[in-house]
């Protein structure tokens, strides 16, 4: 409550504004605080403009003295230059917590002229200044600064001068030294704890009738391991009707400030916020509905209170460490009844204190785990409250001792709680007369106490139902009333610095140049061996032009007229006499002397020789050496300028970066990895600064297990471009799985620092951290990596919705209810441990158990198999890190080379709806084929709330299972993914593919008919086409064959569709559209011997012998593996009497 300025007599100096009764004194050690109070500004009072004043300084309920009585001047402004001190004394008296939270008071107060027969002076107190004392914990020993002096109600300084400016005081505040060492500055921390309110309470709160304290509290570290309560008290019940403004100013916990706008800390806000960026409970999207309701329409208690706590270094430690260990802290709410006593009736006090008890005692569990993520500094969020229960609070907090009903009598008694948190006057405390009475044995409402009960060990995770020996919801009627309110409480945790420092990116991106040092930019040199050489070059062009134009100068007509019929013996003669020309003139020593500059360069640059030599057999060598290598040049520039007419220009074909993708694919599926490989590298032959051809061809090392060279294909991508995001991430891959996990660390860090928005940056950091055993920075990953992809998932629904209007209200909810988060951190779902053997082989096998047992149970039903708990606040909390342990490093099957003729790794099978972090990461891993990352992931995704066995997951599983060529356990989840999406051309695709390997060719051509009949294409239509065609060839159905290959060639024309379409033709005897085919497919790859078998019919059956034996002699040469076909190939040529030399 705010006491309006009273007229009265001036109290003594030893009185204060708040209560000193029980204070303890202050200890005579310690160090001097001084408070200098110099000037005010722009003051008036009740009398007149130049009023009379005086400063009274208090400090912790103490009053620190009264300045001067000072005359305010006409221009508003007073000199007091008063001093006030008090002294620290770490060991008792006034500590850091009381400088963290309790500020200086300066009253100032106007003194009345005394009237006639009045023997002391009267008073009026104008206003009240508040000084926070924070500075002196951040190591400052001094400062200065002009706080405003707010006016109590029917002050005069409520109307502002004419120069509309608020009246201040300037203040300094000086302490001979530091008052905090430096290791208590880096090693301590500040805590601030912000209870803003609590909405949706129950309808029983009324705000007429007997008058209630509503109490809300908590217990912190604060010396060692010590605790400290911060308590919030007086919360005001208000009605609905409309939110809560934002931004509204955070007050002081401490009652009876004279001036309201004194309440207020300076610079401390609400500010609010959208629910999904909240920490707490109740932030998911649809929990929005309710949200609003309880802000804007029901009934509130709000507090908005700001109480700060200083911890040092050992108190730090054990903050944390009960973090880690608790996980869940325990925030206590309840009512107080104020009981008046009425006058003359004192001898019932005791009476009321015995019959005073809490009520509505419920508790709130906050998750505290969020402030031990690398550089969390601040957790806010809404928190349910539930009916407060001994043995459920000790089983999910390790609470023993309730705050209130235990511990907060002995504080108040001793009076140390209400200067701290909520400063309550003599008449105040002595109404919460409750909080006086030390606690029975039994419970205040006569039931046994909680201690006596046996608390449960455990506690079933699945089931609301109470174990035995667990205090039923009825032990806590008035609680109960929260939960079925649906009562919840905003609060805000704040630190001055995070407990876990985060590394910054400049850290980060310094360690990884060097761990792969940037590749250095390729310098523009004016010089060098290759510019020397160039140099000579131009020369012998010039010479060779000059002495070309001195001959057709002497020889010209000659030549003209003999043409072709000049014999060597006239060459020689004009030979002999172009020389002696050239010497007699001249000019063959000025040729000389223009190619000696040349030479010289060669010789420096390019053969290094600037010094000289030491033996004439040296200078001999060399000489020798150089005159080699000068010819050979000469022979070069002059090839160059005169190019040799009989020599004819071969067309070339030339090949795209994206075709050479495709053939490299193409090789890989059919096993031929030699091929494959090379035209990886002639793609990074002919880009070699192109990143993206680097992570193709260490894709394609890790689809054939060469981790070694796929590791240093990624590091070297990355040292073109270090920002580059998936760079990092398959060199954090490749790190894990080659075990240096130390660099794996930094390489997903500092991704997720270069793209804080990428999904699958975070999972696969979650992931690192579960190898680990890094509970809580996995679920901070994880928690992280589900925000992102929620709110990606919102923005998409949002420009859906603006494009295409207003949508249903019911369908959007679905889709709002299908957004959930990946529910570690929130505590949303119950998880499975599985403890897993190294090897993929034991990881899928421990998949592949799970799934047989759960598809007993699905064989009705098409929905997926794996249910979701809700998380029950009656049920403990576990750690997270409950899935698989191992990662395989070496795989114990055959390598991929024996069976990887599958679809493209790189198969996307589309990102539904309800998509998760996972299955991001799975696509992400699939696409670069590391698929020995793949399984640990898939186990997270069976686990994970909104996945589960789905049809994707099932995709993924009989993809892994046909690398191993097992078949059998393909077919079986391919029939589950089927049973689940029954129109998904992906499922029909990858059953052909699986028919296909398998050797069941009218399966495979079946499930390929559907897949192409579909209106929307699989993900991977390229090989659909290739074996379906290939299928029609060998059942002699050339009409389908043709035209499926022609659809081929039209998508993604390659030398395998144009063989197919080739082969087609010439079975239809349409042997010029068979050649065409047939030479395409030649040039885009020559080293196909079936292809020179089919050119060799087509050339046997047109009669063209001259090529028949040329494609004869490079299919031979090429070693055509195909019996059949050879033996064709041998009854044509007989049959036509050629096409083979050796016959």
């Amino acid at each position: 409550m705010h006491l309006n300025p009273t007229l009265g007599k001036r109290p003594k100096k030893t009185e204060g504004l708040f209560p000193v009764g029980d204070m303890e004194q202050v200890p005579s050690a310690g160090r001097l605080v001084q408070i200098t109070v110099t000037e005010g500004y722009d003051l008036k009072g009740f009398k007149g403009d130049t009023p009379v004043t005086f400063i009274r300084a208090e400090f912790n309920q103490v009053v620190l003295g009264d300045s001067a009585k000072i005359t305010v001047s006409p221009e508003g402004s007073a000199k007091y230059n008063f001093t006030s001190s008090f002294e620290f004394n770490p060991e008792g008296g006034i500590t850091s917590d009381d400088l963290a939270h309790k500020p200086v008071f300066l009253t100032v107060t106007e003194v009345l002229p005394k009237e006639k027969k009045q023997k002391e002076e009267k008073t009026l107190i104008l206003g009240q200044a508040v000084v926070d004392l924070l500075p002196l914990l951040e190591g400052q020993s001094s400062f200065q600064t002009t706080v405003p002096l707010h006016p109590v109600q029917g002050s005069p300084l409520e109307t502002p001068r004419s120069s509309a400016k608020q009246c201040s005081l300037e203040v300094k505040v000086l302490v001979a030294e530091p008052l905090l060492t430096t290791a208590q500055i880096s090693g301590g921390n500040l805590l601030k704890v912000t209870l803003e309110a609590a909405y949706s309470v129950p309808e029983s709160f009324i705000p007429t009738g007997p008058g209630q304290n509503y109490m809300v509290g908590l217990q912190v570290p604060s010396l060692g391991e010590k605790d400290y309560p911060i308590l919030f008290k007086n919360g005001t019940l208000k009605l609905g009707g409309e939110r809560e403004p934002v931004p509204r100013p955070k007050k002081w916990p401490i009652a009876n400030i004279l001036a309201p706008g004194a309440n207020n800390i300076p610079d401390a806000f609400i500010v609010g916020g959208p629910y999904e960026e909240e920490e707490g409970e109740l932030n998911h999207p649809e929990d929005s509905e309710f949200r609003n309701q309880a802000e804007c329409i029901k009934k509130r208690i709000i507090w908005d209170l700001e109480s700060r706590c200083y911890l040092d270094p050992s108190a730090v430690v054990s903050f944390q460490k009960r973090i880690a260990d608790c996980r869940l802290w325990p925030v206590e709410i309840t009512r107080v009844p104020l009981v008046t006593i009425p006058k003359g009736k004192a001898g019932k006090t005791e009476k009321t204190d015995e019959e005073a008890q809490l009520s509505f005692h419920g508790v709130a569990y906050v998750n505290m785990v969020p402030l031990l993520y690398p550089g969390v500094k601040r957790i806010r969020g809404a928190f349910h409250v539930y009916p407060y229960l001994d043995s459920v609070v000790h089983e999910k907090t390790k609470c023993l001792l309730s705050l209130f009903r235990d511990i907060g009598h002995h504080l108040i008694h001793n009076n140390k709680i209400g200067g701290i948190n909520s400063l309550l006057s003599k008449q105040a405390v002595s109404k919460n007369l409750k909080e006086d009475k030390p606690v029975k044995e039994k419970d205040i409402d006569g039931r046994p106490r909680p201690g006596d009960v046996q608390a449960p060990s455990i506690k079933s995770q699945s089931s609301d139902t109470p174990l035995e020996g667990e205090p039923p919801l009825s032990h806590n009627p008035e609680g109960q009333q929260y939960v079925e309110a649906g009562t919840y409480i905003v609060l805000e945790i704040q630190l001055d610095k995070a407990l876990v420092p985060k590394r910054m990116p400049e850290e980060l991106a310094r360690r990884v140049k060097e761990m792969i040092p940037p590749r250095p930019p390729l310098t523009r040199r004016t010089g060098g061996a290759q510019k020397a050489v160039s140099d000579y070059h131009i020369q012998i062009k010039n010479i060779s032009r000059a002495i070309l134009d001195e001959y057709y100068r002497m020889f010209g007509k000659q030549v003209a007229k003999l043409e072709s019929d000049m014999d060597s013996e006239t060459l020689e003669e004009q030979k002999c006499q172009l020389s002696y020309e050239l010497n007699c003139s001249g000019k063959y020593f000025a040729f000389k002397e223009q190619l000696k500059h040349a030479v010289v360069k060669i010789v420096r640059d390019k053969y290094l020789k600037t010094t000289s030599f030491e033996s004439q057999e040296e200078l001999q060598t060399f000489i020798s050496e150089l005159y080699v290598f000068l010819v050979d040049q000469m022979h070069v520039a002059l090839n160059q300028t005169m190019p040799d007419d009989v020599q004819g220009t071969v067309a070339t074909i030339y090949t795209s970066s994206e075709q050479l993708q495709l053939f490299a694919f193409e090789a890989e599926v059919n096993e031929n990895f030699e091929m494959a490989a090379a035209y990886y590298k002639e793609r990074l032959v002919r880009e070699p600064q192109n990143l993206d051809h680097w992570l193709d061809y260490g894709a394609f090392c890790l689809l054939t297990e060469d981790n070694i060279k796929a590791q240093e294909c990624f590091q070297k991508a990355l040292s073109l471009n270090q920002s580059h995001i998936h760079s990092l991430l398959l060199c954090g891959v490749l790190a894990v799985l080659l075990e240096n996990y130390e660099q794996a660390e930094i390489f997903f860090e500092d991704a997720t620092c270069l793209e804080p928005t990428n999904v699958v940056a975070w999972t696969l950091l979650g992931l690192y951290y579960e190898i680990q055993n890094n509970d809580i920075r996995m679920e901070m990953a994880f928690h992280e990596a589900s925000k992102q992809l929620q709110a990606r998932m919102l923005q998409a629904q949002v420009t859906k919705q603006k494009s295409t209007g207003v949508e249903d209200t019911e369908e959007r909810g679905k889709r709002e209810s299908s957004l959930g988060p990946w529910g570690i951190t929130n505590g949303s779902a119950t998880a499975i441990k599985v403890e897993a053997p190294a090897g993929p082989g034991a990881a899928l096998s421990i998949l592949d158990k799970f799934l047989e047992e759960s598809s007993k149970l699905q064989s009705d039903s098409q929905e997926p198999i794996l249910t979701t708990q809700t998380w029950d606040p009656s049920i403990s909390q576990k750690p997270s890190n409950t899935f698989i342990k191992e990662i395989p490093t070496k795989k114990e099957a055959s390598k991929c080379q024996d069976s990887s003729a599958l679809l493209h790794p790189g198969l996307h099978y589309g990102v539904s709806q309800t998509t998760t972090i996972f299955m991001e990461t799975i696509h992400f891993l699939m696409k670069v084929k590391a698929v020995q990352y793949v399984h640990r992931v898939l186990a997270h995704e069976l686990l994970c709330p909104q996945g589960g066995p789905s049809c994707e997951y099932y995709l993924v599983l009989a993809q892994t299972h046909i690398l191993k060529k097992n078949f059998a356990k393909a077919e079986e989840y391919l029939q589950q993914a089927a049973q689940m999406d029954y129109l998904n051309p992906n499922v029909w695709g990858l059953k052909g593919h699986l028919y296909f390997l398998s050797g069941n060719h009218s399966e495979a051509k079946a499930c390929y008919e559907r897949t192409i009949s579909f209106v929307v294409d699989a993900s991977e239509m390229h090989f659909i086409f290739l074996r379906l065609g290939l299928i029609y060839l060998e059942e002699k159905e050339y009409e389908k064959a043709k035209k499926t290959y022609m659809q081929a060639c039209k998508r993604s024309p390659s030398c395998l569709t144009w063989l197919g379409l080739g082969i087609a033709c010439y079975r239809l005897e349409e042997l010029t559209e068979a050649e065409d085919a047939l030479s395409e497919a030649n040039a885009l790859n020559n080293y196909n011997a079936e292809v020179w078998a089919y050119l060799a019919l087509v050339c046997l059956k047109v009669g063209r012998q001259l090529e028949a034996e040329q494609a004869y002699k490079y299919m031979i040469k090429l070693k055509l593996k195909d019996e059949a076909l050879l033996a064709e190939i041998h009854t044509l040529q007989e049959t036509v009497g050629f096409g083979n030399p050796s016959f």
